[in-house]
């Protein structure tokens, strides 16, 4: 089918007040079982369920408590409820790191800390600052590039100390400790989201009271003892999986992440006053947990036995499809086996004025048109707008990625997204009602398909909040910790397909722009237009490869 944007209205609004009067009793405890489900997800004692925290284990064990009540069985791990997973949360400071200036102690992080690309290396020496001898530390202030440099807005401190650090290195020094005596600001702290390549000395910044206390005298010779231990920051997130076992020969997946930002520490609230707040994500995404918690009830109460039900609350979706991504790489239900999966983000603020619900994923099976219009449309007062494409951001991709045809419910942005706003009495639950009513439809009709074929579409960013106007066409690994960008998918026809990158490649340099994380791709990204040709820099294994692209 064509691949593009496509409006279908299913019906005519009709008058709230007698659609209100029509509610039967078993629809009036759904809403109130959504009502229940979001209040307490987004309940402030869960401290906006981030991923790894206790937050997201009370959100977890609820659950899990709710599909019991369902008649689930679990299937996650071990005959549990939970698919444990590790999140790579970047580097950490281990305590044993150490800068002992003739035997002073200096506190870690309070009076140095090391920079994030320093290796793993202890130093000993007796050294002068004001002399640049080989194999001992070398002593820099900032004062002299900050002010060089302080109407440059193009200036990047830290890659100017990292070039430093390499040319000292070459002539003998084995660490390099910087301090600030300007009044200009340096903005340098830890970076745990640091994935550059490691220097070939240690790079450690020392706090300006403590070289006042003690390194008063430049000519002076000191003992100094520095270690780094730089290692791994890592959390655990919790996928929760819920089985209806109906003897079928196909299964299908219905899923929605219950993870959301907690205080923001991720870097992802849209907050910019830099307040410690909870973030509730009543919408983002309580309201999607919430419609498949009733769903997996509904579905358990209909006696549908054409397919098996598998239902996943995914966590870690906020850092990158980080619990769905790692569910397709490791099921607890057979994959090959899956007729298709739905996934809901974002369904509880269904406005009503346009009714309007947005559905992704349409063009990913050839059955999808059949199976919308064999729903009987007047119990719907929906208006839905079809999106083709099998990608975007959040979980469904992960499937789509795995050759499963999917669907993607999502009511819309608003103002209230990834803030502290996004809150229980914001919801829309009679909205929400007839959206998990709606998807129930879809499910039975497309459960009596048989397996639906599977379609490839056309590809759709996760997002950014870089913004650009030129695109590779490939779909970067959220999960990926190492040095670079690497590539879980490419677009037919596009710069990256025509460059030759396959999956699997490793993107570590776009023209003269390192591209050491996702963020920095994208910022790289920012610098094209359409148009303009550059060299691209790629790793395939073990080798390092070149390729022109046009963007």
């Amino acid at each position: 089918m064509q691949m593009r944007l496509l409006s279908f209205v299913i019906l005519l609004l009709t008058s709230s007040i007698s659609f209100a009067q029509k509610l039967k009793k078993a629809d009036k405890a759904t809403i109130a079982n959504l009502q229940a489900h979001i209040a307490y997800l987004a309940d402030d004692k869960l401290e906006g369920r981030r991923a790894g925290t206790n937050g997201e284990k009370l959100a977890r064990e609820y659950i899990s408590a709710q599909f019991g009540k369902a008649g689930l069985q679990p299937k996650g791990d071990n005959n549990s409820w939970f698919q444990p997973f590790e999140i790579n949360d970047g580097k950490q400071v281990n305590p044993t790191t150490l800068f002992i200036i003739n035997g002073h102690d200096l506190k870690l992080n309070e009076e140095f800390f090391p920079l994030a690309c320093s290796p793993n290396i202890s130093v000993e020496a007796a050294v002068s600052m004001a002399l640049a001898e080989k194999d001992v530390p070398w002593f820099t202030d900032l004062k002299d590039v900050l002010e060089e440099n302080k109407d440059n807005p193009h200036f990047d401190l830290e890659q100017a100390i990292k070039t430093k650090a390499a040319k000292v290195a070459g002539k003998g020094a084995t660490a390099l400790v910087l301090y600030n005596t300007s009044s200009i600001k340096d903005g340098l702290q830890f970076n745990g989201k640091d994935r550059s390549e490691a220097a070939r000395i240690p790079i450690l910044y020392l706090a300006a009271k403590a070289r006042k206390n003690y390194l008063k005298d430049e000519s002076a010779t000191y003992d100094v003892k520095i270690k780094v231990d730089i290692g791994d920051k890592k959390r655990t997130g919790n996928n929760v999986v819920g089985y209806l076992d109906n003897n079928a020969a196909s299964t299908i997946i219905l899923g929605a992440h219950y993870d959301h930002l907690g205080y923001g520490e991720d870097g992802n609230s849209m907050l910019r006053t830099g307040e410690k707040q909870i973030h509730n994500g009543a919408d983002d995404n309580a309201s999607g947990t919430a419609a498949l918690i009733e769903l997996a009830r509904l579905l358990k109460e209909s006696g549908s036995k054409n397919n098996n039900y598998a239902f996943i609350a995914f966590s870690a979706e906020e850092l990158g499809l980080n619990g769905s991504k790692f569910f397709t790489e490791h099921p607890t239900v057979d994959l090959k086996q899956v007729n298709f999966m739905i996934n809901m983000d974002m369904v509880g603020r269904l406005n009503d004025s346009s009714k309007t619900l947005t559905v992704g994923g349409y063009g990913t099976s050839p059955l999808w048109a059949d199976i919308f219009r064999s729903i009987d449309t007047k119990k719907s007062q929906l208006i839905l707008k079809f999106d083709s494409s099998g990608t975007g951001p959040s979980d469904h991709t992960s499937f789509y990625r795995k050759d499963i045809p999917v669907l993607f419910f999502f009511t819309g942005l608003h103002a209230d997204y990834h803030k502290p706003s996004d809150d229980f009495d914001k919801i829309n639950y009679t909205g929400e009602w007839q959206i998990v009513k709606y998807i129930q439809q879809i499910v039975q009709a497309g459960a009596g398909k048989g397996k639906l074929a599977f379609s490839k579409t056309r590809e759709v960013q996760t997002g950014t909040s870089t913004r650009f106007s030129v695109t590779l066409g490939i779909m970067p690994d959220y999960t990926f910790s190492g040095n670079g960008v690497r590539v879980d998918g490419v677009s037919d026809n596009r710069p990256a397909y025509k460059a030759g990158i396959k999956m699997g490649d490793v993107i570590v340099q776009l023209g003269e722009h390192s591209t050491s994380s996702v963020e920095t791709y994208m910022q790289a990204l920012s610098k094209f237009k359409k148009g303009d040709s550059t060299r691209i820099k790629f790793k395939r294994g073990t080798e390092t490869m070149e390729a022109d692209v046009q963007f």
